[in-house]
């Protein structure tokens, strides 16, 4: 891997890992673009280095977030201490995150090696990039199908049950495959559990804080394998850009959510997943 390319893949990831159009699917799918053909997609380095710019991501979030994350963990060690739960607004979205990582965990140790073997090729990820799409588009029809029949109201996040937080976790665990979002997937589900948008994103990321945070730091001592082939710098300076990248996005898309929706998004993955499959079986993508 050269330093450009290094570079590159840590702004991808960055940008989105957030953004919901997938940070796998296009750690795939531009690489193959670009017939960066030095690169194995399917070796267990490349994955390692993918996931450690995670690092990046997550401590873009934890800056994001400090002074949330600070009183949740505050108001979840109290919890802890005194032995019972309370009806405290952070002290409950802490357990509803605690809660909502198990999912995720489960399979993303379960899973890890039959979806390292969809990584090698761009065919599997423009599809999934494109049904992420389309899971966008029926997520905003589902929701306001709910609102204009059902007559449901958005709610604050910390009304969300434990079971549809475990709900949502399990969603954001689709992002195990390339091509599905992992905030697009937790996003829809939290749409769904009648959060509005701007706290369905908030939600998401700060659900997907700990795993991405978790997954890298378990990711980083692959780095320094006898058969890697990852130079330590390259994953610093992937890291440090990977979080600029992040922090930048987290602040637009906590704007941007105020007064839009998915949509958007998804036509973008619909386009560009449809085109890479079709660039794929022309043999353009390899």
């Amino acid at each position: 891997m050269t330093d450009i390319q290094a570079i590159v893949l840590a702004l991808l990831q960055g940008v989105s890992e957030l953004f919901p159009i997938s940070s796998l699917g296009h750690t795939i799918l531009v690489p193959a673009l670009l017939h960066w053909r030095n690169i194995d997609r399917s070796g267990p380095t490349f994955l390692a280095f993918v996931v450690v710019l995670h690092l990046g991501t997550a401590l873009a979030l934890l800056t994001f977030y400090r002074k949330e994350w600070w009183a949740i963990v505050r108001a979840l060690v109290a919890s802890v201490v005194r032995g019972k739960l309370s009806d405290e607004r952070d002290e409950r979205i802490g357990w509803l995150l605690v809660v909502g990582t198990i999912p995720v965990g489960i399979l993303g140790v379960l899973l890890q090696h039959p979806v390292r073997a969809l990584f090698g090729s761009p065919a599997p990820a423009a599809i999934f990039l494109a049904i992420n799409g389309l899971v966008m588009f029926a997520g905003e029809a589902l929701r306001r199908r709910q609102h204009a029949t059902v007559g449901r109201t958005d709610h604050p996040i910390e009304r969300l049950t434990f079971a549809q937080s475990v709900g949502v976790g399990f969603a954001q665990s689709f992002a195990l495959l390339p091509g599905i979002s992992r905030s697009g997937a937790s996003m829809v589900a939290s749409l769904l559990c009648d959060l509005d948008h701007e706290d369905a994103a908030r939600y998401s990321f700060l659900l997907a804080t700990p795993v991405i945070l978790a997954a890298s730091l378990l990711e980083i001592p692959k780095l320094f394998a006898p058969d890697a082939h990852v130079v330590a710098m390259q994953a610093i300076v992937g890291c440090v850009v990977s979080g600029v990248a992040a922090y930048l996005s987290v602040a637009f898309l906590t704007r941007y959510f105020k007064s839009n929706d998915l949509r958007p998004f998804g036509w973008y993955c619909l386009i560009v997943g449809v085109t890479c499959f079709v660039l794929a079986r022309m043999g353009v993508l390899t």
